[in-house]
């Protein structure tokens, strides 16, 4: 028996970062993202000779145990193993064993929420496997806390949840680990002028999220008055995008991903650096009206709204950077499961 899943990556919009804690405990956080055609996806195969396997075939990377309850968290294949252990402690199950192998469209590290969206993958996974009884938000937050808690890797919370529910979604984020999705209804003729206006582009860099959120929330905590007030505009910034895709005002939708630019590189050190600026800067010589990190920043994928048939110039433009532009279309679905 063959047990699949696979969820898909997102793009950030707006109010990235308004997600992590300590911001959103003590003043909430708003986000707007959009899931892409780009997947993490997991396989679990049954075996007979009790020994489990686990592999990334996207990272060449493979492990094997003998049949165990607990696998060592060791840095080596961390994110699926931590699943399989929380999966153990709250639904313990014994079988002759398994190879559980993932593959991930995007690199990690490049801002497309990979991590994360792996995780719910890999519980999604389990989930078909033992038919355990949870719905969306249960996947999302037990998501959320294999990777926050059990493994303590920083981040913030809309991954999971946008990774689980997919499609266009306005998220809010409250004290006590409380999230509310709301999906929004966008004329696909919006969404299809989207699609076409706004360049996703891998910068052929990646970088460590986790040092930057931590910083972030460091700042956050120390009561920095321009990191607080950053991200109190990024929060405004995710409801005037909400508002204009609604509307369908696309053309505004640069100049407010233009603000949140600017904003964002107030949040911690090391989100911005001189490639970004530079890539940034021809974008917009060459027709964007503007753009983003996707993100903690530092690296990775950026997003660029090209009105018109601009496009066409910013990506010869771009070339000379090295990157690489990416072909990618709206998902309207989330994580899906099935067995063979």
């Amino acid at each position: 028996m063959i047990h699949r899943s696979k969820a898909p990556l997102r793009i950030g919009l707006a109010g990235g970062g308004t997600d992590v804690s300590p911001y959103c405990d003590q003043f909430g956080g708003a986000i707007l993202n959009a899931t892409i055609s780009l997947n993490a996806s997991a396989t679990i195969a049954l075996r007979q000779d009790n020994k489990i396997i686990i592999e990334a075939f996207d990272r060449d990377e493979k492990e094997m145990y003998d049949w165990d309850t607990q696998l060592p968290i060791n840095g080596k294949l961390d994110l699926l193993k931590g699943v399989y252990n929380r999966v153990q402690i709250d639904y313990p199950f014994e079988n002759k064993g398994f190879k559980l192998s993932t593959s991930v469209d995007a690199p990690a590290g490049s801002g497309l929420g990979t991590s994360s969206t792996l995780v719910v993958a890999v519980v999604g996974a389990f989930v078909e496997m033992l038919q355990l009884p949870l719905g969306e938000y249960d996947i999302a937050h037990y998501a959320y806390e294999i990777e926050r808690i059990d493994l303590a890797l920083a981040g913030g919370r809309q991954d999971q949840y946008a990774a689980t529910f997919g499609g266009v979604n306005f998220m809010e984020f409250y004290n006590n680990e409380k999230v509310i999705v709301n999906p929004l209804r966008i004329r696909q003729q919006y969404l299809d002028e989207l699609e076409n206006n706004l360049l996703l582009y891998y910068t052929a860099t990646s970088r460590e999220s986790a040092k930057i959120i931590s910083r972030q929330s460091k700042n956050v905590t120390e009561k920095k008055e321009k990191t607080i007030e950053a991200m109190h505009n990024l929060k405004m910034q995710a409801l005037m995008m909400k508002e204009a895709l609604l509307k369908g005002q696309l053309d505004e939708m640069g100049n407010i991903l233009n603000i949140g630019f600017e904003q964002k590189r107030q949040m911690a050190e090391g989100i911005n650096n001189q490639l970004i600026d530079d890539i940034y800067t021809a974008a917009k010589s060459a027709g964007a009206t503007g753009g983003k990190i996707s993100g903690a920043g530092g690296g990775g994928f950026m997003i660029f709204y090209c009105p018109g048939s601009t496009k066409y110039s910013v990506i010869k433009q771009l070339a000379k950077f090295g990157g690489v532009v990416r072909n990618y279309q709206f998902n309207k679905h989330g994580l899906k499961t099935w067995s063979v």
